[in-house]
């Protein structure tokens, strides 16, 4: 939570200088793109080897990686409907054997998550430039893990599924001009258990969770 909050910290700072020529925003329709940090929370991944006939429960923990997306939507002035496309990319830290503790050497290997979600997000509309606004939004993702390797062998091989997906979170549009804004956000992003079993002897199954500080760019038609 730290991490984050610095996070947040530094992009507001980032967006300070352009305040004093803002101009309030106006409705109307509207594309967006964003970039931020994502920062993965541990998952709890189960695998089955149909071959040995034999379960295995893991610990993942994951590095700070790249959430990075874009929206198309409309402003009606004090709520905002869009369709939003976006990417985070998880890359693995530290795999542990849940029931011994013990952990996997030289792990390599990713997870992925495509999202495809629609939003609804509440403007609070005031005097000023900054106009802080929460919500959130539904939709579907795509779960992908690459092969993910240890120095005793393979622990997940590569493969995809598609699950229900979910997101809340607030932040600030910060008015640059009347067609131009910027936006600083966090997003709490989460989807269902997926399983991946394509055509093989393992089957792994897993969730991904992860905080998100985002900073984005919004123009208005």
């Amino acid at each position: 939570m730290k991490r984050i909050l610095i996070a947040l910290a530094a992009i507001s700072i980032w967006g300070i200088p352009a305040i004093s020529s803002a101009t309030p925003p106006r409705p109307g329709g509207y594309l967006a793109g964003f970039l931020g940090v994502n920062f993965p929370r541990d998952a709890d991944v189960s695998t089955y080897d149909y071959a040995f006939d034999e379960s295995y429960d893991d610990d993942v923990e994951f590095d700070p990686g790249i959430a990075v997306g874009g929206a198309v939507g409309y402003d009606y002035g004090f709520l905002r409907l869009e369709g939003e496309i976006s990417y985070r990319h998880a890359e693995i830290s530290s795999v542990t054997d849940a029931p011994t503790g013990a952990s996997y050497r030289g792990v390599d290997g990713d997870f992925g998550t495509l999202a495809f979600m629609a939003n609804a997000f509440f403007d609070l509309h005031n005097n000023s430039p900054i106009t802080p606004y929460w919500g959130g939004g539904v939709g579907f993702a795509v779960l992908s893990a690459s092969d993910v390797t240890s120095a005793d062998g393979l622990l997940y091989e590569e493969g995809e599924d598609t699950v229900f997906a979910y997101q809340a979170g607030a932040g600030v549009e910060i008015a640059l001009n009347p067609f131009l804004s910027l936006d600083l956000g966090y997003r709490y992003f989460g989807t269902a258990k997926g399983t991946i079993d394509d055509d093989s002897d393992l089957s792994t199954k897993f969730k991904m969770e992860s905080h998100n500080a985002l900073m984005g760019v919004r123009f208005k038609f």
